[in-house]
């Protein structure tokens, strides 16, 4: 069975922290499934890990809908988010409903996750309205790096002012839960305090509901580049590294596929083949 909106509620109600990690496919799906994990995002950011863009702007409505469905296939108990592309959202409430039903009707994921505070309140509320679980996306908004830059946000008076601000609006609008990206520990210290649902930090530090990671991050399969709000709990780079090192190595030498690997035949089966064959 499913974890839903309503385990999470009861998981801030009671004061346990709720993981959350990134999953574009379904073998990495089936894993973090069967690890237990309760809440699943298929972000766009796949656009950079999986895909290799630099930012999340070229990812396609068609390109979500690929990777959620991979996902969903993977998983039988965590409750899977979509992502909603750049400018799937933001042109109308109109084009939002629709992509956004798109992503639950053809993909199968349980919820939709967009970003932008007050102004996007409006397209929060009709999305809830009509039955869409929406998980808001406050502070570093990657849909935004040509505006905003890859920077925290939320420093200066105002703008902690407008995030607190943005947070309770979309609460207010019916969003389940707030993603915090690269907001300074205490201001999401203070939002955590101020909404009734669950906060989910990324470079927002250790006082939210819940933490989510890009799953290629903590598995250091970019062994080159760690955030800094990021923790690598393997080196997974390094031993795919090894291991097709090592394939190369007895490929060449002729150590690999041994008689283990392999597959016999009848061996009168194959004389009779030869004979019909003839000589080479």
């Amino acid at each position: 069975m499913r974890v839903t909106i309503h385990d999470l509620q009861q998981m801030k109600a009671r004061g346990e922290r709720i993981p959350m990690l990134t999953a574009y496919d379904y073998s990495t799906a089936r894993i973090l499934d069967e690890a237990g994990v309760p809440l699943i995002l298929v972000g766009d950011s796949l656009g950079m890990v999986m895909l290799g863009y630099d930012t999340t702007l070229p990812v396609t409505l068609e390109v979500m809908l690929h990777h959620i469905k991979a996902v969903v296939r993977g998983t039988k108990r965590a409750f899977v988010v979509g992502d909603m592309p750049f400018m799937s959202y933001q042109t109308s409430v109109a084009d939002a409903l629709r992509n956004a039903g798109r992503l639950l009707q053809e993909a199968g994921s349980q919820a939709v996750k967009l970003e932008g505070g007050e102004p996007m309140a409006d397209t929060v509320r009709r999305l809830v309205e009509v039955g869409i679980p929406v998980q808001g996306h406050l502070g570093f908004t990657p849909q935004s790096v040509n505006q905003l830059g890859v920077r925290v946000q939320g420093r200066s008076k105002d703008l902690a002012r407008r995030l607190v601000n943005d947070a309770v609006c979309l609460e207010q609008a019916g969003a389940f839960s707030i993603v915090l990206e690269m907001v300074p520990a205490p201001l999401a210290r203070l939002i955590t305090a101020r909404v009734k649902v669950p906060t989910i930090g990324i470079g927002a530090g250790p006082y939210c509901d819940g933490q989510v990671q890009v799953i290629h991050d903590m598995l250091g399969l970019y062994p080159d580049f760690v955030p800094k709000h990021a923790k690598q709990y393997a080196q997974m780079g390094r031993v795919m590294q090894d291991a097709v090192t090592c394939y190369l190595n007895e490929v060449t030498a002729g150590a690999f596929p041994t008689s283990k690997e392999s597959f016999g035949m009848d061996q009168q089966v194959l004389e009779a083949v030869i004979a019909e064959l003839g000589p080479e």
